[in-house]
């Protein structure tokens, strides 16, 4: 495995089981100012994204598709060859294809042979480019788009996760406006006693005149 370390816009993963055509491919790579990390096999590709082989799928106590704990590279996307023993490169595109975490990671096919049933397989299966070696300076200025896209898309997903994170102490702080909506009925409620102790007294006051008003009659007994 060779990794370039040096600073560079994109992060490309190129996988070839021929040593001459990986060091091609990843001299212009390089050309085109990307970070290039190259494999020798699609199992080892696999190995790298933190994915398990193909013949796990089928293995119950396998563990779950998902990316390594320590594997934090970005890659933004893969080129790989097709004819390769064990793994082909349309192998390890439907693997790539399959998983959640990196089906979105575009993938290319490269291929010294030049069958049209080859290339609309995997054109259907979701690569973006098919290239015939050798491949040429020109053929990776399209890259560039595919690679910008997932770049755009991993930077939005980082920005509305951020983003998230800062509505939290907002919902707190509503929470305390809820608590202070008791005390406001509590205020409207006072304004309503001063109003239910002037009926009382009204009332009151209406009783004692009709007292005062009803003849008074002494000496005057029931019996029966």
């Amino acid at each position: 495995m060779g990794i370039v370390t040096e600073s560079s816009q994109f992060h490309v993963l190129a996988v070839d089981d021929s040593l001459f055509d990986r060091k091609m491919i990843e001299r212009l790579l390089q050309k085109s100012s990307c970070q290039v990390t190259t494999v020798d096999s699609g199992s080892k590709a696999l190995e790298f994204l933190g994915l398990r082989e193909s013949d796990d799928i089928n293995d119950p106590n396998a563990p779950s598709t998902s990316p390594q704990t320590h594997q934090e590279v970005e890659i933004n996307l893969i080129i790989t060859d097709y004819c390769m023993p064990g793994m082909t490169g349309y192998d390890l595109l439907k693997k790539v294809k399959e998983s959640a975490a990196f089906k979105s990671i575009p993938v290319v096919i490269m291929s010294s042979e030049n069958v049209p049933a080859r290339i609309s397989r995997c054109l259907e299966e979701g690569a973006e480019e098919f290239f015939l070696k050798p491949v040429k300076l020109a053929d990776l200025t399209k890259l560039k788009p595919h690679m910008m896209k997932t770049k755009l898309k991993k930077e939005s997903e980082k920005l509305a996760k951020e983003e998230n994170a800062l509505l939290i102490p907002v919902i707190e702080e509503d929470s305390s406006v809820i608590e202070i909506l008791p005390l406001s009925q509590e205020l409207e409620s006072e304004q309503h006693e001063p109003m239910l102790s002037s009926n009382k007294r009204k009332a009151m006051e209406e009783v004692i005149s009709t007292d005062r008003s009803r003849p008074k009659y002494n000496d005057i007994t029931t019996s029966v």
